[in-house]
């Protein structure tokens, strides 16, 4: 039972991890690339190259830091036994 534990919070932690960081990489892109829009169209492609893999990488990392921890932690909370006050 005890493996079957260490899997279900590992499994869940990754999992969590893996898209905490896709959805907040994804914010993090749409917020950075509204410093682009008042720029005219050449720039305003230049900068959005320029500003997306700064994003992506600042909000992956936050993200599957975030995601990894809340995982772990409800991965806990569903394997945890109930005690018994015999």
């Amino acid at each position: 039972m005890t493996k079957n534990k260490i899997l279900i919070c590992t499994f869940s932690a990754l999992a969590s991890g893996f898209l905490g960081g896709y959805i907040n990489g994804q914010i993090t892109l749409m917020l950075h690339s509204q410093k682009c829009q008042n720029q005219p169209w050449g720039l305003k492609e230049i900068c959005q190259t320029w500003v997306a893999p700064g994003a992506m990488l600042q909000g992956s990392t936050r993200g599957i830091w975030t995601g990894t921890i809340l995982g772990a932690f409800v991965g806990g909370l569903i394997t945890i036994q109930q005690r018994s006050n015999d």
